[in-house]
């Protein structure tokens, strides 16, 4: 095979055809004879036209194209579809430089271009008739698939080389051709994939086909609640047979993508039952593999790079994520970020910091910026005890200055719609304390409740704003036990007090009145509860801070208050017996949505929601 210079160089090869040469045929079409022009047109539509005659037709197109003007574009159309992916190197390489040639003679036609490139994203549909009737339609697992996309990616770029402006006019195309959710899994993964591959060369498309992305991944995701995806499993768990299970392994799709020189199989144990869930799995197990390939170099972190990205992924997060209420697993991408380097942790908190106490900034982006900030100290386990209590200072001190100016005021009272950011700053407060409350003590047990103390629960707790009766009841009974223990507060008082103030609501159903008491007025949630996709949450288990299961003896010491005036010696026992000398903190993902009877999240790594007796 001939070199790329050698070949464009050396002369076409000999094939039959008919109607005179191109320059001839184009400028009896200007005159009105239009007989050989639709011969060529014809020739050119050939299903079985052959390399040589592919590559004899594309030369001489070549030296004509200042004749291609917008007169001809439906000729352009057809040497645009021409099966030009899946021939020899030769023709390729020609059809690369009629491509070149083309957008920089007549630019008119740039967009058709950029269009037949982004339409081979996907990978092509393989349709079986018979009878006029389509039998099957399916991916074509063309082993040379991935080959095919490196040279769309060569041919966008060649073309983005002769046009400067190539990346505004790409842009919509990207957007209109992004296939819809319910196109096979295969076919999102491919065009997902070769997104981010432009974003490589094409950096000033980075962040838009982020924001692309990201949009229609949340789709996914809140078409997918958490509570459908665990039935779904469990529904496969338990109807599953051996049989069964030998069948679907049969017809299990292989992701025979080359990442790498290594091809990742799926394995049907790594499938999600739920159809969207499936392919929200596969979509950020590609989100996260883009993110470490972009913020390493070698295996080594590159700050710059991993900088610019973070950027980025803030500005898609502000625009996307935090007006979304009740995402479940999207937002882990910025999660992943910030676990490789503390600074873009402390980065991203401080942000949310600001979104939360601006008040021109929307109540509900406040409130939701403050469940973002409990939710991620809570679980990241790479975040430090030191950069806890900093956020803790800056929250408490911030609820302290909030009672000031409204504990004596007009609107003292407890109401969602007029104190809707203090009592969510409060529940991010109270959930923080119930995952990092052991690391916060540990090492000095007397240096630790010294700090807690400094806090001052007590007035947050006693405030006329009533925060316990705002907050999920589960949260509150945590805090309630926990604050208990140590004599920070005695919050039952006002447990049981707002307990008797709840009115029930009663609802007219089929089956007849639905009592129900609302436990969520703030109807806030928690962003980083456990992750359940299968294949994507190996990315993120590494830095995720667990629930562990309480046990019958630590609900018991819950209800053991700490003796006052303790020595040095005492605290040391106290230590050795109660705190474990690792990152091993209780922690809790309450339900959101139901009462604290029960947790959406049990059985994946998340308590039913504990109680604690009050004490007698």
């Amino acid at each position: 095979m001939l070199g790329g210079d050698e070949f464009i160089s050396s002369p076409p090869r000999k094939t039959v055809r008919f109607g005179g040469t191109l320059a001839e045929i184009l400028l009896k079409y200007e005159k009105g004879e239009t007989t050989d022009f639709e011969l060529l047109k014809h020739q050119l539509s050939d299903p079985d036209i052959k390399d040589a005659q592919i590559i004899n037709w594309l030369h001489e197109f070549r030296a004509s194209v200042v004749y291609l003007t917008k007169e001809l574009e439906q000729l352009v159309s057809i040497l645009l579809k021409l099966p030009w992916l899946r021939r020899s190197q030769e023709v390729v390489e020609e059809y690369l430089g009629f491509l070149g040639n083309l957008v920089s003679a007549q630019t008119v036609h740039l967009r058709p271009c950029l269009r037949m490139i982004v339409s081979q994203f996907v990978p092509p549909r393989i349709t079986i008739r018979e009878d006029d009737v389509d039998i099957s339609d399916s991916d074509d697992d063309d082993e040379n698939v991935s080959e095919n996309f490196n040279t769309c990616h060569r041919a966008l770029q060649t073309v983005a080389r002769y046009v400067p402006s190539t990346p505004q006019f790409l842009m919509p195309i990207l957007v209109e051709n992004f296939p819809f959710i319910n196109k096979s899994e295969r076919t999102l993964e491919c065009y997902v994939h070769n997104l981010l591959r432009v974003t490589v060369y094409l950096p000033t498309l980075r962040l838009q086909i982020l924001e692309l992305i990201i949009e229609k991944l949340l789709k996914l995701d809140v078409s997918t609640p958490q509570q459908d995806i665990e039935d779904a499993e469990e529904a496969a768990n338990n109807s599953g047979s051996e049989e069964k299970s030998t069948e679907e392994g049969l017809f299990d799709m292989e992701e025979d993508e080359e990442r790498k020189g290594n091809k990742v199989v799926s394995s049907s144990s790594e499938r999600m039952a739920h159809p969207l869930a499936e392919r929200l799995d596969i979509l950020m197990t590609i989100l996260f593999s883009y993110i470490k390939d972009v913020c390493h170099v070698d295996g080594k972190l590159d700050i710059n790079s991993t900088k610019d990205l973070y950027r980025d992924l803030v500005s898609v997060f502000d625009k996307l994520i935090l007006p979304t209420h009740a995402s479940c697993h999207v937002q882990y991408f910025m999660f992943y970020i910030c676990s490789f380097k503390l600074g873009l942790a402390e980065a991203f908190l401080d942000h949310l910091w600001k979104k939360l106490h601006d008040p021109n900034n929307p109540s509900v982006i406040r409130q939701t910026a403050g469940s973002y900030i409990g939710s991620f100290l809570a679980r990241a386990k790479f975040i430090p005890v030191v950069t806890v209590k900093a956020c803790l200072d800056l929250l408490v001190n911030w609820l302290h200055k909030y009672i000031d100016n409204q504990d004596t005021g007009a609107n003292a009272y407890c109401d969602v719609a007029l104190h809707g950011p203090f009592y969510s700053t409060c529940q991010a407060v109270f959930y923080t304390l119930i995952f990092r409350h052991k690391q916060l003590l540990d090492g000095n047990l007397r240096k630790g409740l010294s700090y807690l103390q400094s806090l001052n629960f007590e007035r947050i707790v006693m405030c006329q704003l009533n925060p316990l009766k705002i907050c999920i009841p589960s949260v509150v009974n945590l805090f309630a036990a926990i604050t208990r223990k140590y004599q920070l507060v005695f919050c039952y008082t006002i447990i049981e007090r707002n307990n008797r103030q709840f009115i029930p609501v009663v609802r007219s159903v089929s089956g007849g009145d639905l009592v129900q008491t609302c436990t969520n007025p703030l109807d806030s949630f928690f962003p980083f509860d456990p992750y359940v996709l299968k294949r994507s949450k190996k990315t993120i288990d590494p830095f995720y801070q667990f629930w562990e299961e309480l046990s019958a003896e630590d609900l018991e010491n819950l209800k053991k208050p700490i003796k006052k005036g303790t020595s040095e010696d005492e605290d040391d026992d106290f230590l050795k017996g109660e705190t474990p000398q690792n990152d091993g903190v209780i922690g809790i993902a309450p339900n959101s949505y139901e009462s604290n009877t029960r947790s959406p999240v049990s059985s994946i790594g998340s308590p039913t929601d504990c109680y604690v007796p009050y004490p007698q």
